[in-house]
């Protein structure tokens, strides 16, 4: 099978898995994106461990995939909301475990366990609470929100790539990421706005002016995000975070823009009191 087939066959599943888990129901929604979350810290723990850190890996994972469970049922209204507070304690078990741990660097083992938590398991814990429209004493699961940001990643990474092939000749950091220009990112934006605009069309929860700051807010900081995945990778020295994905390398790879925007996304919707 040839590269472009196989790039393509994989983008299809992909984008059939992800529109599928967002849509169908919040009990596909909770697997769905629970089993991302493992196999994506999964992945950051492993190319941590090519840096030559030893995180406590299936302790982290098992703390990512709590974490999750939690927000989901607090975002669904089967527990209280302020159970969330239980995960803070639970942050620091990753330290008390380090005790125990025949291993040296502590501080930097429990740190690179704890990245892991916040820099993967909580951005896509936050998701429950973009999928799941609060109401008092309710919550109502509405998916479009978030299928209307992945639509504006997947345009926005694909004009991106379209400008900056055609017209790039500025690069934005050559020495992280040399395929990025100013002129995709230029190109990208102006898609992902329209993206948000035509999102305000067909998910009219909320309104065209939030629509268009999502938008915004997914480029700079998803293009923060791949920056920041990129910088890691090439410290390290691979092209890519792992090969779950033929052709399109791996987890961490796919989601680093998400990581970095829903955190952003959640506080805006929250400060405008989500709808």
């Amino acid at each position: 099978m040839n590269d472009i087939l196989k790039r393509s066959l994989t983008g299809i599943a992909y984008v059939a898995v992800m529109l599928g888990g967002i849509i169908i129901h919040p009990f596909i929604f909770a697997p769905v994106f629970g089993v991302i979350l493992f196999f994506t810290q999964s992945e950051f723990y492993k190319i941590s461990e090519q840096a030559k850190f030893s995180p406590q890996k299936k302790f982290g994972l098992i703390l990512g995939i709590l974490l999750f469970i939690l927000f989901f049922l607090a975002a669904k209204n089967i527990i209280p909301q302020s159970f969330i507070l239980l995960s803070i304690p639970f942050l620091f078990f990753v330290f008390i475990a380090e005790l125990f741990r025949k291993k040296s660097s502590a501080l930097k083992n429990g740190a690179i366990t704890l990245l892991g938590l916040i820099y993967v398991a909580l951005p896509f814990s936050l998701l429950n609470f973009i999928v799941f429209r609060q109401t008092p004493g309710s919550s109502n699961y509405y998916p479009w929100i978030l299928v209307g940001i992945f639509f504006i990643i997947w345009i926005y990474d694909s004009m991106a790539y379209v400008s900056g092939s055609l017209l790039g000749k500025h690069k934005i950091a050559a020495k992280i990421s040399p395929a990025k220009s100013w002129e995709g990112l230029i190109g990208g934006t102006i898609f992902a706005v329209i993206m948000g605009i035509i999102n305000a069309v067909l998910f009219q929860e909320t309104s065209m002016f939030n629509w268009i700051v999502i938008a915004i807010i997914t480029v700079i900081f998803g293009t923060i995000g791949d920056f920041f995945e990129s910088k890691i990778k090439r410290e390290i020295g691979i092209k890519d975070s792992g090969n779950i994905l033929p052709g399109h390398g791996g987890l961490l790879d796919r989601f680093d823009s998400l990581l970095f925007a829903i955190p952003v996304i959640f506080v805006w919707l929250s400060l405008i009191d989500k709808f």
